[in-house]
């Protein structure tokens, strides 16, 4: 990853929000605590994370805290024996056996609830039949499945028994699941016969039965009956859920697992070349997920928390499963999409339950500014207390519409910067705590020693842009790329030696606030200077009649680059050549004329993956006139290219 040249830092945003006082009364952390807790990691880090890892159930307790002599390979709590699953769920049998673990609705709007004492039931159960198939400590288990409860039992029932689940995104196309199955080494895949998304049901057992036929190391695969929909079912191979369950006993005592014990992989940034497999370990990820989620959203004890994430992606392994049921809350999951049948789909989901904690990605948010204030106004939302961001920089102007249309300007909004590769929120004001500012995630979270520098590794100044490192190992961070450990090693260290590269540019205000700029490769190169596309997207999205922005950057023989800018309009509003004069001169006047688009391009819709990630890269391609290349498998819609191309032409 290139770090040449320092990014120039373009946004402006004055406006600040502090902890309002009825909320830092409750906070679980207020500004004195907070402060506390990062003078004392500061000071005495072993001591500091000693203290937090007492959080959790340990069978045996650790040697020494933190092994750090084999940079940049991490061992944390080494020789204690820990299990993710019991921590999850046997140790909060006593006091919340019967209290909601997993809310679910389905898109249809079929529905389900979770004790904690049934979601145990269903997870030993589920745990004897994978031992009964020969699955068993170290195995690799590939998990390709909706978003249902069985999702969850699945990867705690692999992590009760000491196997490592490969959660592999239900958008993924057969070719995308047999190159992870490959990867790891799979002995089992887990599936269903579909699932419903949009209205219809996308043929999950279809994919697998096509990635099978390319996937040697596979001796079974489990499918759940969701859908009801005829599938075929290979004698030998193939078993039904429901089948493998119905005798197995309840009683599945969770193993004792070294902390170091490895809990899952996880693939990322397939979209060029080879898939990372990222891999994460049992004691470190678990403290950072359950002390994140106490700590960033001030769960309580009655709380209706929902996180809209896939459990396919990172946020939905630490903030849907592991943290959330490490901390005995109560869980949304919604199976669909949020504008199925219509788009008030989430607000009536907010209203049903009386979710006080919603935490969602900025693209739904500016998909819902589109849609339109109707739909939220249509609902009840006094129950949300608290409002969170995750997945991307969160433009101002969507940040400002999120506190004051779904949040009712009370409830505080924590933006969250972190990674796969982090497995836990990194950068996130605590709520009771810091002063929030959109488009900032603040500052980073106590024990985390997260620094903005230029390419020699120095701090920038205040306001100047550079590159966002860690400097200090955390317990949550990824522990290699699974089978390619000299790849993990030049991606992630190479830059600096001995401190974690984010491969994100950022900057920090004279406040110590930290503003992410997206990722270095999402950088324009215009005249010798190096702008965030993000930036530039956040100055098109302030303008009243925009709803979301992508920006890309195109050759050009004299600035290097050009400035292309695909733009959605608000409901309403209809594209002509006077509104991108308009907006053109509008990017001038808040950033400046080093920034002024070369040229502005209307779209009803932009290419995005079914998480909601804008697809940059298949835009790229367009501006610059080339056929668009790489694996498009996680594409929502394939017509948004089609239609890109022809008003192209």
């Amino acid at each position: 990853m290139s770090t040449d040249k320092n990014i120039t830092s373009v946004l402006k945003e004055t406006r600040q929000f502090p902890p309002q006082t009825e909320f830092v009364a409750q906070a679980n952390v207020n500004a004195a605590e907070r402060e506390r807790l990062a003078e004392w990691a500061k000071s005495d880090p072993d001591g500091f994370w000693a203290e937090q890892g007492r959080s959790l159930h340990w069978f045996k307790p650790w040697d020494a805290v933190l092994d750090w002599t084999n940079v940049p390979h991490a061992k944390w709590f080494v020789g204690g024996t820990i299990n993710a699953s019991f921590n999850c769920l046997d140790r909060h049998l006593a006091a919340r056996g019967n209290k909601a673990a997993i809310v679910w609705e389905g898109e249809p709007g079929d529905t389900r609830t979770l004790t904690y004492q049934q979601l145990h039931r269903e997870v030993c159960k589920f745990a004897n039949a994978l031992k009964g198939l020969g699955v068993g400590k170290g195995d690799r288990v590939t998990i390709y499945m909706p978003m249902v409860p069985e999702t969850a039992v699945a990867m705690l029932a692999c992590a009760r028994i000491g196997a490592m689940h490969s959660v592999v995104f239900g958008g993924f196309s057969a070719d995308a699941v047999a190159d992870r199955n490959n990867d790891a080494q799979s002995k089992l895949v887990i599936t269903a016969d579909g699932g419903w998304r949009r209205g219809k049901v996308v043929p999950l057992k279809a994919n697998v039965d096509a990635a099978l036929e390319k996937s040697p190391s596979v001796q079974k695969c489990v499918v759940l009956n969701r859908c009801n929909t005829a599938v075929e079912m290979k004698p030998g191979r193939d078993v039904w859920w429901h089948d493998l369950v119905a005798d197995a006993s309840a009683d599945c005592p969770a193993e004792e697992l070294d902390s170091e014990h490895p809990l899952f992989i996880l693939y990322t940034s397939g979209s060029t070349g080879k898939p990372k497999g990222v891999l994460h370990t049992t004691g470190g990820y678990l403290l950072g997920t359950s002390l994140t989620h106490k700590w960033v959203f001030d769960i309580k004890e009655d709380d209706v928390y929902w996180c809209t994430a896939d459990v396919g992606w990172i946020t939905g392994h630490s903030y849907i499963v592991y943290g959330p049921l490490c901390n005995g809350a109560t869980v949304v999951m919604y199976e669909g999409a949020p504008n199925q049948p219509r788009e008030d789909r989430f607000w009536e989901i907010v209203a049903k339950y009386k979710v006080t904690i919603l935490y969602t990605a900025p693209t739904a948010i500016r998909a819902f500014i589109k849609w339109g204030d109707q739909h939220p106004k249509a609902h009840d939302l006094s129950s949300l207390r608290l409002l969170g961001s995750v997945g991307e920089p969160i433009n101002p102007e969507a940040w400002i519409w999120y506190h004051n249309v779904i949040g009712g300007g009370r409830c505080p909004i924590v933006d969250t910067w972190w990674q796969t590769e982090t497995g836990a929120i990194m950068i996130s004001p605590l709520p009771g705590a810091v002063a929030t500012k959109p488009g900032s995630a603040t500052k980073p979270l106590p024990g985390i020693q997260a620094e903005v520098v230029d390419k020699q590794g120095h701090p920038v100044p205040a306001g100047s842009g550079g590159f966002l490192v860690v400097k200090r190992p955390w317990p949550s961070m990824m522990r290699t790329i699974y089978g390619d450990d000299e790849r993990y090693k030049a991606t992630y260290w190479s830059n600096y030696p001995g401190v974690y590269f984010t491969a994100d540019g950022a900057r920090q205000d004279e406040d110590g606030y930290i503003w992410v700029m997206g990722r270095v490769d999402d950088v324009l190169n215009v005249s010798g200077h190096r702008l965030s596309t993000m930036e530039v997207e956040s100055a098109l999205v302030q303008h009243p009649k925009v709803a979301e922005a992508a920006v890309v950057g195109r050759p050009d023989d004299l600035k290097g680059e050009g400035i292309v800018c695909f733009v959605t309009l608000k409901q309403g509003t209809n594209p002509s050549d006077e509104l991108k004069t308009e907006l053109k001169a509008h990017v001038v006047h808040n950033i400046g004329a080093l920034a002024r688009p070369d040229d502005v391009r209307f779209s009803e819709t932009l290419p995005k993956t079914r998480s909601g990630k804008i697809m940059r890269r298949f835009l790229r391609d367009i501006a610059a006139g080339r056929q668009t290349t790489g694996d498009a498998t996680t594409l929502e819609d394939f017509a948004v290219l089609a239609k890109l191309r022809e008003d192209d032409e």
